[in-house]
């Protein structure tokens, strides 16, 4: 075998569990990290969670927080469901 062919039926298939994992990982992270944004200015959903912090308003926060939480979830879901369709373990 060349190492191309190596590289692509014996170490990418293996490796792809890892990889989607981190790519899984990263994509909450990112979604968290994007609500946390607001505190600088960079508006979103996290608009909402500050200015009811501020307020004192728990309507407000929630407003913000149970949206931001299922888009998580929902990323998270749908990554597995790739992992799964992918037959990765």
């Amino acid at each position: 075998m060349t190492r191309a062919q190596i590289l692509f039926r014996v170490r990418f298939p293996l490796a792809l569990a890892v990889i989607l994992a981190g790519i899984r990982t990263a994509t909450i992270i990112t979604i968290g990290v994007a609500t946390i944004a607001a505190a600088i200015g960079a508006g979103g959903l996290g608009t909402f969670i500050f200015r009811g912090v501020a307020l004192v308003s728990d309507s407000l926060i929630l407003a913000g927080a149970i949206p931001a939480a299922l888009l998580a979830l929902l990323a998270d879901f749908l990554l597995g469901l790739l992992e799964r369709k992918l037959k990765v373990s």
